[in-house]
């Protein structure tokens, strides 16, 4: 495996660095010479206060267990908007850049987020053409569009069903000015990716509701889509399973962890490997 750190933004006398960990397949000669696979680029939830472990590496080796690449953006959480947007961009322009290198399918780099993670996943897929976040970086937009999005119990809506704590934390003393425009489910175009969403009926701290006005600007707009919703399970379980349980045994949710085999079995669809 490359497991690596690469450096997304240095550390500042005020601000932590944002990093991404990369879960790579290494070239097998004898079983799979040059074969090049999708890449998931997971972003952690955390409202936008922090980026969660029960969203990072389990996530990244469940995908790897399937084939796929995967790496861990660990994005600024002490920077406002749109800092942790462009160090998404900037963390898929570096895994496009460097495919040669890992042996990742260039046009097959995937965006996975979790809760504001989501938000943060699906701002690049409805922003990553707009003129102002490719010249902020001096990247061409090819260079920071992906081709599709796995979220999860996202973050979408800033309205009646949003999750008001991510966005202040994101926005701060701007967040009245902006709230609206990053109130996703109005950012959607014909140009945002291919999506996988779920999203559980218990979950009051962000209400699936969030997932459903973003289906629902998917289809208006012709993208398509798969949604799962489950019945059961609060907010942030992660895999639903051992992996990502907390301490207290607590994310253990028998008729929700299948959404990984999902997830996978879409992908396998939309980007084989």
């Amino acid at each position: 495996m490359i497991h690596e750190k690469i450096i997304i933004q240095e550390k500042s006398a005020s601000f932590a660095e944002a990093y991404m960990m990369t879960y790579f397949w290494e070239e097998s000669r004898e079983l799979y010479p040059g074969l090049r696979r999708p890449v998931i680029l997971i972003c952690p939830g955390g409202a936008y206060r922090m980026t969660s472990d029960r969203e990072a590496e389990g996530i990244a080796l469940r995908f790897m267990a399937a084939g796929y690449h995967a790496a861990v953006l660990r994005y600024s959480t002490d920077r406002r908007h749109p800092a942790p947007l462009l160090q998404a961009a900037k963390a898929v322009s570096i895994l496009k850049e460097r495919s040669d290198e890992w042996l990742i399918e260039r046009n097959s780099v995937i965006v996975s987020g979790f809760s504001a993670g989501g938000h943060l996943a699906a701002s690049l897929g409805v922003f990553w053409n707009r003129p102002w976040l490719s010249e902020k970086l001096n990247l061409s937009r090819e260079a920071i569009r992906p081709a599709g999005m796995i979220l999860s119990y996202p973050v979408i809506t800033s309205g009646e069903f949003g999750h008001q704590e991510s966005f202040r934390n994101l926005l701060g003393e701007e967040y009245e000015e902006r709230k609206e425009e990053l109130s996703l489910e109005k950012q959607v175009s014909g140009d945002t990716p291919r999506t996988f969403l779920w999203h559980t009926m218990e979950d009051t701290t962000v209400p699936m509701e969030n997932s459903f006005l973003f289906l629902m600007a998917l289809r208006r707009n012709g993208i398509p889509a798969e949604y799962h919703l489950f019945p059961y399970g609060k907010h942030g379980i992660g895999l639903g399973n051992e992996l990502t349980a907390g301490a207290d045994g607590s994310g253990i949710v028998p008729c929700a962890d299948c959404w990984s085999e999902l997830a996978v079995k879409w992908l396998l669809r939309e980007f084989p490997w």
